[in-house]
């Protein structure tokens, strides 16, 4: 285990040794470490000054920018959480953050403007960093993190609509980065992308595995993003880490050639499942690379297993729904699976617990339903200690040693008395020649009863076509009502497939 007690000393011992190496390229401009750290130590003056002492929560309301990584930095670096924001969400959104967060102050990249925010809002945009750098260093800030203390709060949406604030501390983070900071060989010359917003917490995953190894963060403008094998190239990356989505928007621009990403040394992607067709493609055309998916929901610190591809195409082992599987649990961690009734089995709801475990909910009332001591009663209220499991709410199976994702619990539903997963339904629809992306959804049929609709894209999806080919391989229970085709799926922010927005495509927004 590392004797580094919060996330900004891993960044700090990598300045200490290679200040002179790149840290981070983003929008035209590079920074060393030895740079990105005094701008941060600035930074964490300002904050502490703004509010005449050390601050808690700190919102970060800036986006692909030197504010952006420099302020994550100086929040930490001042004692605080980062609270990250999205300039892009809406101003009501963001208000309702800061004030179930507790924010004390807001660094943002230029002024609110005609978002109140309730707090001081301290601005450090171009013009106020290059001020800030030209004079003479001010006085560090005096207080020092904990591992107790708080890290980031990241904030996901709740099913009663309102968003759900995960706070996770330092000792969390410094557990995930004992466990992954050296699996990817990153040293300097490395160059890793940096495909997550902020307000994801693979983001953390993407600045702080960097810079623990004295690698380059590259961001790419959020429009390459859409454009993956042409950034990889022209930014000369050896890293990339993000969703599978991305995969579909490469292939649907036909760059996805054999041999096209020849700089990638790692592919890594994580945050829904990667399925099978999509990793064949991706790893044909980045031959060189090796490539992993990672796990893991905001709660256990971003991930908590991992399955590394056999090199060789031709060993990989089917799955039942046609995905990736999610690998083997990190040793750090315990982990169990709960079938219906409750019972430990070799299938079931993933349950978690260790040191990557968060402590509960921002708002208590969250964790009800969402914990189990270590003899199965739910538990919900006082002291989550570690040693209680979080009930992740995936379904999983272990085949061959590994976990494959099977689908949430909340994905299961059932029609006219039938018990289904929208899953499996899915990856039927995927497995259709033209298929690239799919998902079904269940929405009131005009007697107020559930029925199932679904949504694919992908160049000629015939939705007559589909669905007979469904019907060759699905009961009739599980045919969807309606096969919808579609340009591309709707994605979130932080390139999700968005169930909502898919709703609302389909005539039945909720």
């Amino acid at each position: 285990m590392s004797d580094l007690r919060t996330a900004y000393d891993w960044f700090a011992r990598t300045a200490a040794a290679h200040p002179g190496e790149t840290a981070l390229e983003v929008a035209g401009t590079q920074l060393t470490y030895g740079q990105l750290l005094d701008l941060a130590e600035r930074l964490a003056a300002r904050l502490a000054g703004t509010v005449g002492g050390a601050p808690r929560r700190v919102g970060l309301l800036a986006a692909r920018s030197v504010t952006a990584y420099a302020g994550y930095l100086a929040i930490l670096r001042a004692g605080a959480a980062v609270v990250p924001l999205n300039p892009d969400h809406p101003a009501p959104r963001t208000a309702r953050i800061a004030a179930a967060a507790g924010l004390d102050l807001v660094l943002a990249e230029s002024p609110a403007g005609s978002v109140d925010l309730g707090v001081p809002v301290q601005a450090a945009g171009p013009a106020e960093l290059a001020t800030l750098t030209a004079g003479p260093a001010p006085d560090a800030p005096h207080r020092r993190a904990g591992p107790d203390d708080l890290a980031y709060i990241i904030f996901t949406s709740g099913s009663t609509g309102a968003p759900k604030g995960v706070p996770i501390r330092h000792r969390n983070v410094c557990a995930y980065l004992d466990q992954v900071a050296g699996r990817y060989g990153i040293g300097p010359g490395s160059r890793l992308s940096q495909s997550f917003d902020l307000t994801f917490d693979g983001a953390f995953h993407d600045l702080f595995v960097t810079w623990a190894g004295g690698g380059t963060l590259v961001v790419p403008e959020r429009e390459q993003l859409l454009s993956p094998v042409n950034t990889v190239n022209k930014l000369r990356l050896t890293h990339w880490f993000s969703v599978p989505s991305l995969i579909s928007f490469a292939s649907r621009l036909g760059t996805l050639a054999p041999g096209s990403m020849p700089t990638l040394r790692w592919s890594i992607f994580g945050g829904e499942p990667l399925t099978l067709e999509a990793a064949r493609e991706w790893r044909e055309a980045a031959a060189n690379s090796c490539l992993e998916v990672l796990y893991g929901p905001t709660e256990l610190t971003i991930s908590c297993t991992a399955y590394r591809f056999p090199d060789d195409i031709t060993d990989w082992t089917p799955t039942p729904n046609g995905t990736a599987p999610i690998g083997t649990c990190y040793p750090s961690l315990d982990l169990l699976l709960l079938d219906e009734e409750g019972r430990p089995g070799d299938s079931g709801e993933l349950c978690v617990r260790g040191p990557l475990r968060f402590s509960g909910y921002l708002d208590p009332a969250h964790n009800e339903g969402r914990f189990l001591s270590d003899d199965l009663r739910p538990v919900g209220d006082g002291s989550l200690p570690e040693r209680y499991w979080y009930r992740t709410g995936d379904r999983v199976t272990v085949q061959d040693g590994h976990l494959v994702h099977l689908g949430r619990t909340d994905h299961q539903v059932k029609i006219r008395g039938h018990r289904i997963e929208l899953g499996e339904i899915e990856a039927a629809l995927r497995q259709q020649a033209g298929v690239r992306d799919a998902i079904v959804v269940t929405v009131p049929a005009a007697d107020g009863e559930p029925e199932l609709q679904a949504a694919v894209s992908g160049p000629g999806c015939d939705p007559d076509r589909l669905y007979v080919a469904l019907g060759d391989r699905l009961p009739p229970y599980m045919m969807p009502r309606r096969i919808a085709a579609l340009d591309r799926l709707p994605l979130n922010p932080n390139g999700k497939i968005d169930r909502r927005a898919v709703l609302t495509e389909l005539g039945h927004a909720r």
